[in-house]
């Protein structure tokens, strides 16, 4: 018989440790001639990123140990960081390495160690690289060049630009050939046509973020000078392009959601006018290109197209660009990653599922199997634990729909008492141009098997639901996401799913954000986990990232024309009316929300009575990435649940509460 346990207190076999080392997921998958190799997190070696090699006879090796760590920090986020080739003297892999940001070539089947191939970087962070292309032939490595001029963080300018691979730049800027003029402040990086003549890349500029409004730009490919007859062929304001390649053919492709859903368009060669290749299907081909590289399509050499397509949930199919007819690859997967590499018949992926957390995925398109080649992660645990997802649709202010991830407690070792609702946390994703997908994740785990229930809220201004949904932030952010994630936690308080007077709201990043504004503006929460959060507009456009400087003259308006409402809607100004518990987690290297914001706010709270903790992380930035550091940030934030809802706890540390 199973024993009786109150919500909350329940014992589980997923521990913070776990979960911290199950952190993070497979990225970046790539071809080396008929090898995949992808990047892959290392949690419990400072948080760094390794390149994985997957031999032909299926072996596994990591390639770089320890310090390597393949990550760039272009626009802060990074991207694509690496690319390889095979050359007559055997494979090459062309990588960034965070700690410098150097560019570096590695022989992985020499002995030699990597060599840099670019400057060391100088004044305000120097030189950046991203999304690079190994090209043999030219002897070249093209990406995207980020290069800080001055001290602030909007003294930066981009391009297109190729780096030799012999070396000759790693002392001397100036054998960098910049293949782009700097007109646009942000550019992806190229990717070069099937005749060689011919380079696409998309670019955009201020006030626009890419999900804003992009273009698509072409130019002709020069022996040794920059690109010539550069100019837009699609895209512009109101219309974001995400994506762009060739076809083999020599067709344009890119994916536009100038329909109001991210489609695939082509061009044909000797054609100024795009076709929609897939229409009236309402779902999303493509996403915000918040990292430099992302690719939702692959064109494959027989003319079809690989694409990650989907409304809410995503899937990837092969699509005939000529019919329109997709077909989709069998399996559990309910989220691919936006990373795509194709050799022949092979279709490479990230995927992940309810059951399953994010792995490496092949389609053979010629057979149609599809299976997994590579984990970042061994599961140890029992899939009993896992938690059992409901997908909902709630109904808020205005009858606007809202779609949701609802996780019930779930533990086979314990049966609730009969008249107990359980608590639920409320979580809001960041962005906030993103969304929550339905994967198993441990940390959500972590809470649901010990009987506190989790529902993950893709609000208003999320991604995946159409242009359109996305747009129901605009200059409403604190309003609509706050709305949206208070209507799902009442809804589910009403219908007897949650115990009314046991919610909590917690966020990281734009969700901690929503998680602030919440606490000051209703009465619903209990508590609240706020994690590198923003809380000061006023002060945080000239704080953050050159990338998001101006990401709030469309989340909350044009500070010239509503200067009001940035002070209006801050948590820094609303601290006054925040009576519930908090916990406020801040990376103190973060650039992105810098703990400048969190000190002015804790200034503003204290002495107030309002019971909180603030924990700061040396060495980690926006986003935590060593294990330590997810062990405590775990563990607190279930010590200050147990502590509001009234739940015993002997398995993590009291978090001790000031006022």
């Amino acid at each position: 018989m199973v024993p009786t346990g109150a919500y909350g207190t329940w014992p589980s076999p997923i521990d913070a440790s776990l979960a911290a080392t199950h952190d993070g997921r497979p990225e970046h998958v790539g071809f080396v001639g008929d090898e995949v190799w992808w990047t892959e997190p290392r949690p419990a070696e400072g948080g760094r990123r390794t390149l994985v090699r997957r031999h032909a006879d299926g072996t596994e090796e990591p390639v770089l140990p320890a310090p390597w760590n393949v990550r760039s920090r272009v626009v802060e986020y990074g991207g694509r960081p690496w690319d390889g080739a095979v050359r007559d003297t055997g494979p090459i892999v062309v990588f960034s390495h965070f700690a410098d940001q150097r560019l570096y070539a590695y022989e992985p089947d020499g002995d030699a160690q990597p060599v840099p191939l670019t400057p060391v970087s100088g004044v305000g962070g120097g030189l950046r690289w991203v999304d690079p292309v190994v090209h043999p032939e030219r002897g070249e490595v093209w990406c995207v060049l980020e290069e800080f001029t001055g001290e602030r963080p909007g003294d930066v300018r981009r391009v297109v630009a190729a780096v030799p691979l012999d070396g000759s730049a790693a002392g001397d800027r100036a054998a960098v050939r910049e293949l782009t003029d700097g007109r646009h402040r942000f550019v992806t990086g190229p990717r070069l046509s099937p005749d060689g003549r011919h380079a696409v890349w998309l670019a955009w500029d201020h006030p626009h973020m890419p999900w804003d409004g992009t273009v698509v730009m072409t130019g002709e490919v020069a022996k040794d000078g920059p690109f010539t007859g550069v100019r837009a062929v699609a895209g512009g304001s109101g219309e974001a392009v995400c994506q762009a390649d060739w076809a083999a053919d020599g067709s344009l492709l890119y994916v536009s959601d100038t329909g109001g859903w991210w489609e695939p368009y082509r061009i044909r060669p000797g054609s100024a006018t795009a076709a929609c290749l897939c229409t009236g299907r309402a779902e999303e081909f493509g996403g915000p290109l918040w990292k430099i590289g992302q690719r939702w399509f692959h064109p494959l050499g027989n003319g079809l197209i690989a694409v990650i397509h989907g409304k809410g949930a995503t899937a990837l199919g092969i699509l005939d660009p000529d019919t329109g007819e997709l077909v989709d690859a069998a399996g559990p997967w309910t989220e691919w990653a936006p990373t795509l590499a194709v050799h022949g018949s092979r279709v490479v992926g990230v995927a992940a599922s309810p059951r399953s957390a994010y792995e490496v995925v092949e389609l053979d398109t010629g057979t149609g199997r599809a299976r997994v080649i590579g984990s970042a992660h061994d599961d140890p645990v029992d899939p009993a634990y896992y938690p059992e997802p409901q997908i909902r649709t709630f109904t808020g202010p205005d009858n606007r729909e809202i779609h949701a991830h609802i996780y019930p407690p779930h533990n086979p070792d314990r049966t609730p008492p009969d008249a107990e609702l359980p608590p639920y946390v409320v979580w809001a994703h960041g962005g906030p141009t993103g969304h929550a997908p339905l994967v198993l994740d441990l940390e959500i785990a972590y809470f649901t098997s010990r009987g506190i229930g989790v529902a993950e809220v893709n609000y208003g201004g999320s991604t995946g639901y159409g242009r359109a949904y996305r747009e129901r932030l605009r200059e409403q952010w604190g309003v609509v996401d706050v709305e949206d994630c208070a209507a799902v936690a009442e809804a589910l308080a009403a219908e007897g799913t949650a115990d009314p007077a046991r919610l909590a709201i917690r966020g990281a990043s734009a969700g901690g954000w929503t998680a602030a504004v919440s606490l000051a503006t209703t009465e619903l929460y209990s508590c609240g986990t706020i994690v590198y959060p923003v809380l000061d507009l006023d002060g945080w456009s000239e704080e953050t990232h050159d990338f998001e400087s101006r990401y709030l003259e469309s989340l909350i308006g044009p500070p010239g024309e509503v200067p009001a409402r940035y002070r209006e809607r801050s948590p820094l100004t609303l601290a006054e009316h925040i009576t519930a518990p908090f916990l406020l987690m801040q990376g103190l290297d973060d650039v992105v929300c810098p703990p400048a914001q969190t000190e002015r706010f804790l200034a503003r709270m204290a002495g107030r009575g309002v019971p909180h903790a603030y924990i700061a992380f040396a060495g980690e930035g926006h986003g935590f990435r060593r294990a330590e550091s997810t062990v405590r940030a775990q563990e607190a934030e279930l010590a200050l649940y147990a502590e509001v809802f009234g739940v015993d706890r002997g398995d993590v540390p009291p978090l001790e509460l000031r006022t």
